[in-house]
């Protein structure tokens, strides 16, 4: 599958000594939404500087659409949206005025008509000749939004984009994008809502300390690494798991009235009904019987536990 951007073999070393990034090798692919998750201070943010150009790497190069960030800056960055963490605008500055700037500093051809449908996508028309000063946080976050997305880029950029804003903004936001990635925008997001990750994306990178540790395909992911787990509420209490059902791997809970089993999505399903049969032929009956899936933050934490 086509690369829209391309990181090798990136490195960054601040003169302090401290390393952010650790010989980073990653591929995003055209149209599709990455989520890259890390702990605090794992790397995100600095990966996501470098690729945009805001901040140079130690070694390693970077392509923006076959564009290399530091030979081709200019036309690399024009591909490129980024709506960063911290407020970067002209607070004294209205809304319109705030994206047709935006628009003509990247040489695009003035164009009221898209800036006003943008603005009402991100229910901010009736605030365009609102100074930002005067927003909530949740209306300034649509204006990061708005200014990345005047000047229409292939490529966007979302670092922590619903970090401490409301319901209702974070479900229009993910709504918007989904139609960006419709039109063939790829995004690239970082979250600490996992959640957000697992409704969303196509693909997930995980970072930690500096190094890229893991990129796979969502669901291929859970399906490799999630866990599912069955729960048997049993009718009477058992004082140990029986030795016929060593091979599973119970767990009896300190009453003995309930039994679980955890098990991969790649076992065999046909060894759940086993277990039951022999459940049956011992003679202990269940009132109730529940299972569960790990979710993607659950996965997130064991690889990141694993990596410390």
């Amino acid at each position: 599958m086509q690369s829209i951007i391309s990181v090798e073999s990136v490195s960054k070393v601040y003169d302090s000594g401290f390393r952010a990034l650790n010989d980073v090798s990653l591929g995003i692919h055209k149209g599709e939404i990455f989520a890259l998750l890390g702990p605090n201070g794992a790397g995100k943010t600095t990966l996501i500087s470098v690729i945009c150009g805001l901040v140079n790497a130690s070694s390693g190069r970077v392509f923006a659409d076959g564009y290399d960030i530091v030979r081709d800056y200019r036309k690399a960055r024009q591909k490129i949206g980024l709506v960063p963490q911290e407020l970067a605008v002209n607070i004294f500055e209205t809304v319109w005025n705030t994206v047709r700037f935006s628009r003509g500093l990247f040489g695009k051809a003035k164009n009221d008509a898209y800036l006003e449908q943008l603005l009402r996508d991100l229910s901010l028309w009736d605030k365009k000749d609102t100074k930002i000063l005067a927003l909530s946080g949740g209306m300034k976050r649509r204006v990061l939004i708005a200014k990345a997305l005047a000047y229409e880029p292939s490529i966007l950029f979302l670092d922590e984009p619903t970090a401490g804003v409301d319901v209702e903004l974070r479900r229009d936001m993910w709504a918007m994008i989904r139609r960006l990635r419709e039109k063939g925008v790829t995004v690239i997001l970082t979250t600490h809502y996992i959640e957000e990750a697992e409704d969303m994306a196509d693909r997930v990178g995980v970072i930690q300390k500096g190094q890229l540790i893991l990129v796979e395909e969502k669901q291929a992911l859970m399906d490799k690494l999630g866990k599912k787990q069955l729960t048997l509420q049993l009718v009477e209490p058992l004082p140990s798991v029986p030795t016929a059902l060593s091979d599973y791997a119970l767990e009896l809970s300190d009453d003995g009235v309930k039994l679980t089993y955890q098990y991969d999505h790649q076992s065999d399903q046909a060894a759940i009904a086993t277990l039951l049969r022999k459940l049956s032929q011992l003679g202990i009956d269940y009132r109730d019987l529940n299972t569960a899936q790990s979710s993607l933050e659950d996965i997130f934490v064991s690889l990141v536990e694993e990596a410390r």
